[in-house]
């Protein structure tokens, strides 16, 4: 099939948007939030916002992994960095994630060991460039995320290497959603759930939306079309009131997900309650190494002993932002103490954090301005 030129594109933004018009009832306020930070970003991008109806509010949720791990992880971070026997290695996007005393780009300044990678499988190498140090990866992430780390540490164990290990803070979203609906707090009518997890694990791990809670839901994939399509597809569950896990990215998504990568993450891990930065703890959220693989679980194999108390960067609401509670821009800190240069918050720090985004693509594509 030949792909959709401009005009062709914008003929069909413009059905999408009178579908949209004509199943929204006038009058009606209706919240639907986003699980993934790169339909944050993209629906700023797209200035998706600007063009929806009043009544329809478009709201950031926890999709962004690097805005909710929690700042005790990054405290327990900055304790190993501090070792002479360790080389920390990370992505690049967790160096300025606040703790309770620095981050780690000040321990990088200050002469820690920490490697910047770009994909868990340059493990290996630092594990055989130094033998004689304990390389200590920071494992966060989302089911996607998550599968590649499971075949990185399947591969470390398969070589051998026995000084490489995984400080693991992995999170799951399907409960992250059920702890948003049980909240009294706040109001969401509907998910845009994530594209780039449902590859991993598919659609029936979100069916509980609609049978426990009756909740429309639908994966999206993250162009304008593919996000208007998925909008019109919650507005018609909620016309209907027949509810389903809705998919407009059938290219991608099966609905069984990749097999593959659900049985690599079943062999490594298991559940466990897990904390959410802002947010507290919840049930069954969280993956710990299991069997075997607890050889590579640095807090089992390398014990810190005692972490001083954790505390949060004062006045920083990116807990309330996770939740869509509260719009970044209602953050007394937004664009003042905390802009893209000088994060405060976690949501500043990453490129798909919700405050990131309102701060970057605020005043051009429907977020609301800030002052300077």
């Amino acid at each position: 099939m030949n792909k959709l030129t401009i005009d062709d594109k914008a003929q069909v933004a413009k059905e999408l948007l009178k579908e949209i018009r004509d199943l929204h009832t006038k009058g009606e306020s209706l919240r639907f939030m986003e699980v993934c930070g790169t339909h944050t970003v993209a629906i700023f991008r797209e200035g998706l916002r600007s063009l929806l109806p009043d009544g329809i509010e478009l709201v950031s949720g926890p999709g962004c992994p690097v805005c909710v791990t929690d700042q005790v992880y990054m405290d327990k971070a900055l304790a190993y960095a501090k070792r002479e026997d360790v080389v920390l290695a990370t992505f690049g996007d967790m160096l300025k994630i606040p703790g309770t005393e620095g981050n780690l780009w000040d321990a990088k300044t200050a002469g820690a060991s920490i490697e910047v990678i770009y994909s868990p499988f340059e493990v290996l190498e630092l594990g055989r460039k130094y033998p004689d140090k304990k390389i200590v990866f920071l494992a966060i992430g989302f089911e996607t995320t998550i599968a590649v780390i499971a075949a990185t540490i399947k591969a470390v164990a398969q070589e051998g290497l026995t000084n490489v290990f995984f400080l693991v803070s992995h999170k799951l979203v399907p409960p992250a959603l059920k702890a948003l609906l049980d909240q009294k707090e706040g109001q969401i009518d509907g998910f845009l759930l994530p594209g780039h997890v449902s590859v991993i694990i598919g659609e029936k791990p979100y069916q509980f939306l609609a049978d426990d809670y009756h909740m429309p839901g639908c994966i999206a994939g993250f162009d304008g079309i593919e996000i208007l399509s998925a909008i019109v597809d919650l507005l018609r569950q909620r016309k209907t009131q027949h509810f389903y896990v809705g998919n407009q990215y059938k290219s991608v998504v099966a609905p069984k997900g990749n097999p593959q990568a659900l049985a690599l993450m079943d062999e490594l891990y298991e559940p466990i309650d897990d904390t959410w930065r802002g947010i507290g703890t919840i049930p069954k959220s969280g993956l710990a190494l299991k069997g075997p693989y607890v050889q590579f679980d640095v807090e089992k194999q390398v014990p810190l002993g005692h972490i001083g108390p954790t505390i949060p960067p004062k006045g920083c609401q990116c807990g309330r932002v996770l939740q869509g509670l509260i719009r970044p821009d209602q953050c007394p800190l937004f664009g003042k103490a905390c802009t893209a240069d000088h994060p405060v918050g976690a949501c500043m720090v990453s490129v798909e954090g919700a405050c990131a985004a309102w701060y970057k693509y605020g005043r051009s594509s429907g977020g609301l301005v800030w002052e300077e």
